[in-house]
């Protein structure tokens, strides 16, 4: 009779072998410590896998993910992370990046109820509501998403700015810089978004600019 999931078991098996042969000591060194300097907070969709999209090997990559890559001040697993990110690992980049086509935006424009997920969706909601006048702008419905997708990171990375002990760490000079990106699913690349911040003194400068670049995509 055939294991549950054994093919997975196989491929496991085959990559570990794989890493083994190109580099020996590879898991001897992972296993004795971690100090990865970029922690990654994403969305959940499978289709946006972190380490790959930025040739990552495990070990460099701090991860969080969520649907719709958010960061609520009250979800404390996402907190959590962010803080040992940053006081332990002493990570010198967030990186907060959404994607196009993402399902989380979508569902929080559609107007229709989907259940638990719409209490997580509606401060994206909100976002939407905040910047209406621009999203009204656009072509179609594919890409007023993909301006929300975008508008979304935008003020996840404000929301992740203001976490005290981030405010903290830029009080104490820490070197620590917060981006904001989104990857194109139909090419596979990152797009930075130039919202991008090592100081709450430059944030709302950054804030507006990369506000008004995705106004301005909006007419393009």
């Amino acid at each position: 009779m055939t294991k549950p999931l054994e093919d997975l078991l196989d491929n496991n098996h085959q990559w570990a072998e794989q890493v083994n042969q190109q580099d020996p000591g590879f898991f001897a060194k992972l296993s004795s410590q971690q100090s990865p300097e970029y922690l990654w907070i994403g969305c959940s969709d499978s289709r946006v896998p972190a380490n790959e999209i930025v040739g990552l090997l495990p070990g460099e990559l701090f991860v969080h993910r969520n649907v719709a890559n958010v960061v609520l001040q009250t979800d404390i697993n996402c907190l959590s992370v962010i803080q040992y990110a940053v006081a332990v690992l002493k990570v010198k980049h967030i990186i907060i990046c959404g994607h196009y086509g993402c399902g989380g935006v979508i569902a929080s424009m559609d107007g229709t109820r989907h259940g638990l997920i719409d209490n997580w969706l509606r401060p994206i909601q909100q976002i939407s509501r905040k910047h209406q006048t621009i999203l009204q702008k656009a072509k179609d419905g594919e890409h007023r998403s993909d301006r929300l997708c975008e508008l979304n990171v935008i003020e996840q990375v404000m929301s992740a700015a203001h976490c005290t002990f981030i405010q903290d760490a830029w009080d104490q000079k820490q070197d620590l810089t917060i981006h904001g990106w989104v990857y194109g699913l139909q090419d596979g690349k990152v797009r930075d978004l130039n919202m991008s911040s090592r100081s709450y003194l430059e944030l709302d400068d950054k804030y507006v600019r990369a506000v008004a670049m995705v106004n301005s995509s909006v007419l393009c």
